[in-house]
């Protein structure tokens, strides 16, 4: 039987529970239309004691964006095991989870939202984006990228934010054929830079060697001999 006696948080479970309820919200709505008071609203507390956790709605949302970063670096982790396109693919799936997941709070960061600018925005960006590198790299076998491999990696990576936010406007290609196309894109990038180095050709042959018949670069292959007359 209920006492009604409701148990009162410490300080730090109080805090994460705030910065998880705005990241709900703001997974829901562009942070810029979300209020301190729904906010404490969903939190069940009063305005004044969400002050008392947080100075405004900018540190809050600082916090709640850098656990949305943590989340966001962690989908890109992949056991290095198996044909690297079909473990591409497995990573986009994840990261459009995540996006789906966020939509306008993803949205509203990339375009512009409370905490854009800030060094401690920027510098939560730049750590998801180096995470995201740093995995690439990990699955490839290179531990010290030379320039044209650090320019296919890092221009695959922004095209992936590119396309995720396209995507959120209206989403009218369906999100399977792009997490599939954004796989034969990496291929593709690494195929052209390929042509002008031969260390990059060399890599790119070691990408495709154990490659199953029924894989995402076969099959990109496969759709491009279709278009030769």
């Amino acid at each position: 039987m209920s006492t009604g006696v409701r148990r009162r948080m410490g300080v730090e479970e109080r805090r994460q529970q705030l910065i998880g309820v705005a990241l709900d919200l703001f997974s829901r709505r562009s942070p810029d239309e979300v209020s301190i008071d729904e906010i404490a609203s969903a939190a069940g507390i009063s305005r004044p004691l969400v002050y008392h956790y947080f100075p405004g709605k900018l540190s809050l949302y600082e916090a709640a964006l850098k656990r949305a970063a943590e989340d966001l670096a962690g989908r890109f982790g992949e056991p290095q095991e198996g044909p690297l396109g079909a473990r591409l693919l497995r990573v986009m799936r994840r990261f459009f989870d995540f996006v789906d997941e966020h939509g306008p709070g993803f949205s509203a960061l990339m375009r512009g939202g409370p905490a854009v600018g800030s060094s401690a925005t920027n510098a939560l960006i730049d750590s998801v984006r180096q995470a995201a590198y740093e995995q690439i790299l990990a699955h490839l076998g290179v531990t010290e990228a030379p320039a044209r491999l650090e320019l296919v990696v890092r221009s695959w990576i922004s095209l992936a934010e590119s396309t995720a936010l396209i995507w959120l406007d209206g989403r009218r290609i369906p999100r399977g054929e792009l997490e599939l196309q954004l796989v034969h894109d990496f291929a593709a990038l690494a195929a052209v830079s390929a042509a002008y180095d031969e260390d990059m050709a060399a890599l790119l042959r070691t990408m495709v060697k154990d490659e199953p018949a029924d894989g995402p670069f076969a099959e990109l292959v496969g759709r491009l001999l279709s278009l030769a007359p």
